[in-house]
This record gives C-alpha cells, sequence and structure tokens, in this order.
C-alpha cells in the first residue's frame, strides 16, 4: 500500500468526526435552553435521544487531539527532529494565538471580549508546544509517558486548589476543571485541562510508527484492533466497578434508559480515563477497517479531513451566524446571539431560546452541506500551492 493511501484512512476518520463535531456545535447554538440549563448530561432533563446525540461527539476531541500527534509524526517522516521541533512550537503558538483572538470571538460575536473561553484549539496548541521537546526523546519513552499521563491522571482528581496564586492558575491549566481568572474586565475559562490531552497527542504520534512505508499492512491492522478492542474492554471493566478511571461513578437509576445514560455519562473536563478507553478504542478498530473501505460517503469525509483546521474555524462562524439569523427570520431579538458577559452571569437571558432536536439535526446536515463544497476548494487550492509555506499552519 502506498503512503498515501495509508494516509487516506487517518483523514477519513477525522473528517467523520469533524462533521460529528459540527452536530455537537449546532446542538450548542440550536436545542432549546441549551444556555440555560437544559444540558444532555442534566439526568433530570435528559431524554435517551438528547444524551445519544451529546456521547456520539465524545468521540471528536480525542480523535482529533490523537490524529493530531500522528500527523505530527508523519510531516516529520523525513525531516531532522529539529525542523520538526520548530514547526510543533511555532504551529502550537499559532493555534493559541487564533483560539483567543479568533474563535473567541467566532463563539460569541462579543467585540468587548469579555469572555474567553481556553477550548480544544487551545489545548491541541499547548501539546504541540509540549510534543516539540517530547520529540526528541526515543518513541519507547514518548509512548511510555503518554500512558502513563493517560492512565495516571486520574490519580490527581483529589487535588484541588483555589484562589489566584500562579500554582492555583497552573493547576486549572494542568487539571482542575472550571478553573479560570480574570484579567480586567475579562474572564478567562480554563475549559481543557492539558494534561491528559498531552498523553492523548503523544500517545497519537507514537502509533504514527504504524504508518511508516515498512510496516506491513496485516500488523498494522492487528495492532489497532487489538489495542481498540482491548480498550473498549477495559472502559466495561472501569466503569462497570466504579473503579478510578472516572471522578463521575455511575448509578442505578429510576428507568432502564436513565441508568444507561448514568452508565455512559463520563467526565470529560478534564477526559478521565474510562473518556479516552470508549473513545479511542472503537475509533481505532475503525481506523484499522477505513483503510478497506472507499465509497462516495468516505471521500466526504476526506475531504474534510484533509483540512481540519480551515474547517473548524469556518464551522463555527458559520453555526453561530445561522442562530443569529434563525432570530431574525422569526422576529426575536438577534442581539440574544452577541454572547456577553451578561449571558453568561444571567441565565434568564436566553432561558427559552431554542428550538426541537429535529430541528437541530436539520440546521446541521445544512451546516455540512454548505461546507463540503468549500472545503473542498480549499483543499484543491492547498494541493495546487504545496510550495506555499504558510498554507501547512491552515
Amino acid at each position: 500500500m502506498s503512503a498515501s493511501k495509508r494516509i487516506e484512512s487517518i483523514d477519513i476518520l477525522r473528517g467523520l468526526v469533524m462533521v460529528l463535531m459540527a452536530l455537537d456545535h449546532t446542538r450548542d447554538y440550536f436545542h432549546i435552553n441549551a444556555f440555560a440549563g437544559n444540558y444532555p448530561e442534566n439526568m433530570t432533563s435528559t431524554t435517551g435521544i438528547l444524551f445519544f446525540t451529546r456521547f456520539i461527539t465524545h468521540y471528536c476531541a480525542p480523535v482529533f487531539v490523537f490524529l493530531a500527534g500522528t500527523s505530527a509524526f508523519l510531516y516529520g517522516v523525513n525531516k531532522p527532529k529539529k525542523q520538526l521541533s520548530l514547526f510543533l512550537v511555532t504551529r502550537g503558538f499559532w493555534l493559541i494565538v487564533v483560539e483567543i483572538a479568533i474563535l473567541n470571538f467566532l463563539w460569541w460575536f462579543d467585540i468587548t471580549f469579555g469572555f474567553i473561553n481556553l477550548q480544544v484549539i487551545w489545548a491541541i496548541g499547548v501539546c504541540m508546544l509540549i510534543l516539540g521537546a517530547l520529540i526528541h526523546l526515543p518513541k519507547k519513552l514518548i509512548l511510555g509517558i503518554s500512558i502513563l499521563l493517560i492512565f495516571g491522571h486520574n490519580a490527581l482528581d483529589t487535588i484541588t486548589v483555589t484562589g489566584k496564586e500562579p500554582f492555583s492558575w497552573l493547576w486549572y491549566l494542568l487539571h482542575q476543571p472550571n478553573g479560570g481568572f480574570a484579567v480586567g474586565n475579562t474572564f478567562v475559562a480554563l475549559s481543557y485541562p492539558v494534561l491528559p490531552w498531552i498523553g492523548i497527542m503523544a500517545l497519537g504520534y507514537a502509533f504514527g510508527t504504524l504508518y511508516t512505508r515498512n510496516y506491513s499492512k496485516k500488523l498494522r491492522r492487528k495492532a489497532l484492533v487489538y489495542t481498540g478492542f482491548s480498550a473498549t474492554i477495559l472502559f466495561f471493566v472501569f466503569r462497570g466497578f466504579n473503579f478510578y478511571a472516572d471522578i463521575s461513578p455511575w448509578e442505578i437509576q429510576e428507568t432502564t434508559t436513565k441508568t444507561i445514560i448514568s452508565f455512559f455519562n463520563i467526565s470529560k473536563y478534564p477526559p478521565s480515563l474510562d473518556y479516552v478507553l470508549i473513545t479511542l478504542g472503537p475509533a481505532l478498530v475503525l481506523l484499522a477497517y477505513l483503510e478497506n473501505i472507499k465509497n462516495k460517503l468516505t471521500s466526504i469525509f476526506l475531504v474534510l479531513g484533509k483540512v481540519p483546521f480551515f474547517y473548524y474555524i469556518i464551522h463555527i462562524g458559520l453555526i453561530h451566524s445561522l442562530a443569529l439569523l434563525g432570530l431574525v427570520i422569526t422576529g426575536k431579538d438577534w442581539h440574544k446571539m452577541i454572547l456577553n458577559n451578561e449571558a453568561f452571569t444571567n441565565p434568564d437571558v436566553l432561558t427559552g431560546y431554542g428550538y426541537p432536536l429535529w430541528i437541530v439535526y436539520t440546521v446541521w446536515i445544512l451546516v455540512i452541506v454548505v461546507l463540503y463544497p468549500v472545503c473542498k476548494k480549499y483543499m484543491q487550492y492547498k494541493a495546487n500551492n504545496k510550495d506555499k509555506w504558510w498554507l501547512s499552519y491552515l
């Protein structure tokens, strides 16, 4: 198998999870009372289909981060470590800048930047900074560090801090959820504590060795399937016994549906070991079989997966713009979609806003239909302009 075909399976999987990512963000902006406490994890108000809509999108962030590590390995296969390290560091800083200056505007449409939420692009940026140093270590040591971070970070769950001291801020950055700090009139939320994400990206980098030219397809498939099924089984063992791997244990509920929801209601911020096992496990199995699947659907995923950063930026802006347009069309106050500090500190501002879940799915499909031709044109532009170095940062 040629190197390009091997990479196609990676791009297809990345494109698939990015389609799911758009579903999650469409739900954020369109579902009834999504801004006012009607969360899929809220056991008093959730339903099976609402929770599934959220759960299936759990695959997005870990697969996205994992494959970013794999892509970093493949990008540096024929390059000196120093060159790869410089690329990772500069791209990491670039992603952090984009998260703060561009994505936070697209998320909130607030020109005052009263609320800055550091999310997945920020986390990937920080992880790339760290990976830029880790790649100088032996590959087996990188693999060991990644496993240690993924399996070991839940031992730190009981360590919590408060206040504004430098150590508190550092701990919010590394591991404690719901951390943040004020900078003047702006509140900065650290929604993605990065310690386990560093492990996930480093694991993806280590798995990149499976895609070198001298690695056989048969052995690669066996490694992916074995690892994926093992991780999935391990999830059910840990979760079934409520042992260690998640800070939120599941409990028997008043209905079977809600008991199942409780079982799969795993922690994402930061991603628990259970979260990583049940997302990356099935994803690795799927990655193994995607090498042999080629059809119109995978061709769509392939296009989106080849321009992930471009897709990510424009899909946020598009979904938010459609939500604002929806208010205009229905004769409601479009200012509700200017999500400033008042919207976050006073939930009543957005109480009652939103639409039924079938509208969410309809808008999601519309978003993908609109994005696909744009992403395809950009993919073709990148392919025809490989001499432009700056395109590697987009």
